[in-house]
């Protein structure tokens, strides 16, 4: 990272702000309304290398990878403004705000009912230390977001919170209860993304599946419901789906994703572990049957689709018998790519209470065999599809002289910089894979 710096100047009125964001795409899409909400407000939105009155971190708790990155951007900021006002918002800050609150540097921790007040906190600055957590039981409305960030692709939040129990997360403490947008006003953000010349609308949520529960109660909407809806619309762009519960990936829903207009065929499943013992153990509503029978119908309509698959490694219980049944279920599994964790001990949660622990050089070993296994996965499906010809999103930076962009079923694409290519969705042939592994 380059930096720049300032002069060192005492505290005072916030002028210019800049973010950084960890976890997931939910995270993005609520950090990019918030800086967006900011500039409306006449504040300077600046890089996060940048100098800035004002430096402000949405955490992540899934991992404690995500918690030792928050320490690194707060030393970051006060590297290039040591008088920096640093703010910490997001599920971290909602589990642990006095820890944060801590650490050297913090001013404001806001947590899952404060984030989307920053701008008044702001805009009435106190410089004294302040915590704003709340009761997440009380946490029971939904604010919608979008992420633009000058891309072709945007990620439009339409649900959050969870109402499952697995016993390794600590989402449901962060985010609260399960709710939703409603399927109006969805649409109604569609339309606003659309005319800003996006292409592509990513849908995210905690548990997507779940879409249309709204103030804990179920209304008449539902996921397939919300998609029907987005495909009729008549605005020349595309949908794909994040991450999706494979007990909440109907039959119906892949069936109409198979025949949609706009749908595009990349699914993206957590399956966490291959093995029904371990996911008995983590609290998972399905088995490993369930989850290959979806995977079995995506590829019987959609043989052209791309398949990911997060899979968790070292979890308490997974001897060397269950970790080979995992990756053997995984190796014949007919998948595009896995990401891949290695298990993190989380405070508050029914896992770190489980017997047989999988020492750490274990799980980071673990990891490395089913990344390697990953890399194959993603190699086959790449090598399937040469010779084929794809609709391909290409993005606005020059990266090194080249443009990038992804086909409707995720292969990456890239060819010598085009600057008419640039937010254009493209015929494109797929003739060879480069070295990098894109598709040329």
């Amino acid at each position: 990272m380059s930096i720049s710096t300032a002069p060192i100047e005492s505290k005072k009125k916030i002028s210019s702000v800049a973010f950084h964001t960890l976890g997931c795409k939910l995270n993005f899409s609520e950090s990019s309304y918030i800086s967006k909400s900011l500039e409306e407000n006449d504040f300077k939105i600046v890089e996060f290398n940048e100098y800035a009155d004002a430096y402000v971190i949405n955490t992540c708790s899934v991992t404690e990878n995500a918690d030792n990155k928050f320490r690194y951007f707060v030393k970051q900021a006060l590297k290039i403004n040591p008088e920096a006002f640093i703010a910490a918002i997001g599920c971290y800050a909602q589990l642990k705000p006095k820890e944060l609150l801590s650490v050297d540097g913090v001013d404001l921790v806001l947590g899952a009912a404060d984030k989307f007040n920053l701008l008044d906190c702001l805009k009435n600055i106190d410089h004294s230390k302040k915590n704003h957590s709340c009761n997440i039981n009380e946490v029971n409305f939904f604010k919608e977001s979008y992420s633009l960030n000058h891309r072709t692709r945007a990620f439009l939040k339409v649900q959050d919170g969870c109402d499952y129990k697995c016993s390794f997360c600590t989402i449901p403490l962060a985010r609260g209860k399960s709710r939703s947008n409603t399927i109006s006003n969805v649409i109604d953000n569609v339309k606003k993304i659309a005319s800003q010349n996006i292409k592509e609308i990513v849908l995210t949520g905690i548990n997507l599946g779940d879409f249309g529960k709204t103030s804990n109660k179920a209304n008449n909407s539902n996921f397939l419901n919300l998609i029907k809806e987005l495909d009729i619309l008549d605005l020349d762009l595309r949908f794909r789906i994040s991450s999706i519960e494979p007990n909440l990936l109907s039959d119906e829903i892949i069936e109409f994703v198979s025949t949609s207009k706009k749908f595009v065929h990349h699914f993206h499943i957590p399956l966490q572990s291959g093995s029904d013992t371990i996911l008995k153990l983590m609290r998972r509503r399905y088995d490993a049957d369930l989850f290959e029978s979806r995977i079995n119908k995506i590829n019987e309509l959609m043989p052209n689709a791309c398949i990911g698959v997060d899979v968790i490694v070292g979890f308490p219980g997974e001897d060397d018998d269950r970790f080979l049944e995992s990756m053997s279920f995984l190796e014949a599994l007919d998948i595009s790519y896995l990401h891949v964790f290695s298990y993190s001990e989380r405070d508050n949660t029914h896992a770190i209470t489980l017997p047989n622990i999988v020492q750490s050089n274990i799980r980071s070993k673990r990891s490395k065999l089913l990344r390697i296994l990953s890399s194959r996965k993603k190699g086959d499906f790449y090598k399937k599809h040469l010779g084929s010809t794809h609709n391909v999103l290409f993005e606005s930076e020059n990266k090194n002289g080249f443009i990038e962009g992804f086909s409707s079923n995720y292969l990456r694409f890239r060819r010598e910089w085009d600057s008419s290519l640039a937010g254009s969705v493209v015929k494109s042939n797929f003739t060879e894979i480069d070295s990098e592994g894109f598709a040329i």
